[in-house]
């Protein structure tokens, strides 16, 4: 058999690099040689035990990786009679729905119920060669690299949460947090048509990537020594935006702290959507039923990046939207494990890291 080398993961702490089997394909799957992969902030939840992966033990062994792009290797019978072949420059949707259930029928593929997840429940990226679906697989524009096709995923999740925000032109937009999705927001709902673009962090290197990818100002609410600091989010915004409060706000990070200052800084008839996964299955959202109620307030919350692949490349390739500059540090397949480690405990700034498999 033919071998690879691969990235298992087995249980919290213990991710061994192998040589293992180069997956088989069917007709209806392609067989992908591996070029990027964005190290996201789930496998490092997977990796430090915060997160049970999504097979029956909530454990491996399992290949992690789910933001991928890559170059086809081998096609399937039924893949090539759908135009794919090989040396199509690809990147994969994840989300592998069962295209069955009630979810699936009413197009919910997010909330499909038998849902897998490439990387999460089957084996995914971190490794030379990779397997899809062909339906999970999207021919790359000639404008975007491979870095850029590896950030697709959580671009649509970003797109899909901005989507459900619903930016009326001229809007004034707050959003919390300026991770990956974060800064991708900034420059989303600025395409969008928000009048007025404010980001809010407690890290001032993300704050001035914020600056850099559009936001008109930011706020850093809890480093005091930060020329970024605010003691009043909400004086502050009004300062901003002629005394008034935000009318959208995008919440794409877990900061208890933060969903709960998003119902502090809409205004009347705002809409506020929230994204980030809680740290804690545990946590709740205080909300002031009747001042929620009087400012006629929409709160909505959203859930990977359903329908929204085809305007995920457009983006890209078209300019709209920049990723590379998110992308602040590279590791080849072979120090994976040292990645994860950095993204979570170096102390030096860093956004968002990608593997390299060459």
């Amino acid at each position: 058999m033919r071998k690879m080398k691969a990235n298992v993961f087995y249980e919290p702490f213990d991710i061994r690099l192998e040589e293992v089997e180069i997956p088989e394909i069917s007709e209806s799957e392609v067989l992908v040689k591996v070029k990027a992969v964005g190290i996201c902030g789930s496998d490092i939840s997977y990796y430090y035990g915060t997160s049970p992966v999504d097979t029956p033990t909530g454990k491996g062994p399992i290949i992690l990786g789910h933001e991928t792009a890559g170059i086809i290797e081998e096609v399937g019978s039924k893949a090539a009679e759908l135009g794919f072949k090989k040396g199509d420059r690809v990147c994969v949707n994840p989300v592998q729905p069962c295209m069955c259930c009630k979810s699936c029928m009413n197009g919910f593929f997010n909330e499909c119920e038998n849902l897998k997840n490439y990387g999460v429940s089957t084996n995914g990226a971190f490794a030379e060669y990779t397997k899809a679906a062909v339906s999970n697989v999207y021919k790359m524009p000639a404008e975007m690299s491979f870095e850029e096709a590896g950030l697709a995923e959580p671009l649509a999740c970003a797109t899909n949460g901005v989507k459900k925000l619903e930016v009326a032109l001229g809007n004034t937009t707050v959003v919390f947090g300026c991770g990956p999705i974060g800064l991708m927001d900034v420059q989303l709902v600025r395409v969008a048509g928000a009048g007025k673009v404010f980001a809010v962090d407690v890290v001032d290197n993300k704050l001035e990537k914020a600056l850099e990818l559009g936001a008109d100002a930011v706020f850093n609410t809890y480093d005091q020594n930060s020329k970024y600091y605010v003691d009043d989010l909400v004086q502050a915004i009004k300062a901003h935006n002629s005394g008034r409060l935000a009318d959208r706000v995008l919440v794409p990070t877990g900061a208890m702290a933060a969903w709960q200052q998003a119902l502090e800084v809409s205004g009347p008839s705002a809409k506020i959507v929230y994204f980030g996964l809680p740290s804690s299955p545990d946590a709740n959202l205080q909300v002031p039923a009747l001042q929620s109620i009087n400012l006629d307030r929409e709160i909505r919350f959203s859930w990977l990046g359903a329908l929204a692949w085809d305007n995920v490349f457009t983006m890209i390739a078209g300019g709209r939207v920049k990723l590379d500059s998110i992308i602040t540090h590279r590791f080849p397949l072979e120090k994976l494990e040292e990645g994860i480690q950095f993204m979570k405990e170096s102390p030096e700034e860093k956004i968002k890291s990608v593997i390299i498999v060459d």
